[in-house]
């Protein structure tokens, strides 16, 4: 989970928690609500920075995609045979493999 919103456009856990720290803060002004605000906001900023640092997002989005489309292949082909099986998982799991490898040249931002 990144900092963007959800696919549903609402708030992800953090955003929530930052906004939360935010309007405390500006309900109140006092210095210590203000550091509550910074420090949930330097770990959101942190989280985000280590995501695209790592790019543990998208390979948890890439690895998702690897298992569903497995999962859908199965579905629509209950009588395949083993061998048919491991020729369509490994293709699907050479493309998961090369996408995560994509990452490593990818810019950060």
């Amino acid at each position: 989970m990144s900092g963007s919103l959800s696919s549903g456009g609402e708030m992800t856990n953090a955003q929530l928690i930052q906004q939360m720290a935010l309007l405390r803060w500006l309900g109140s002004d006092t210095d210590e609500d203000r550091r509550m605000l910074a420090v949930v906001t330097g770990l959101q900023v942190g989280r985000e920075l280590l995501n695209r640092i790592t790019g543990q997002d998208q390979v948890d989005a890439y690895k998702r995609e690897c298992i569903l489309g497995i999962s859908q292949f199965l579905r629509e082909n209950p009588r395949a045979s083993q061998a048919t099986i491991n020729t369509e998982v490994e293709k699907r799991v050479l493309v998961f493999a090369a996408r995560v490898k994509a990452l490593e040249t990818a810019p950060l931002f």
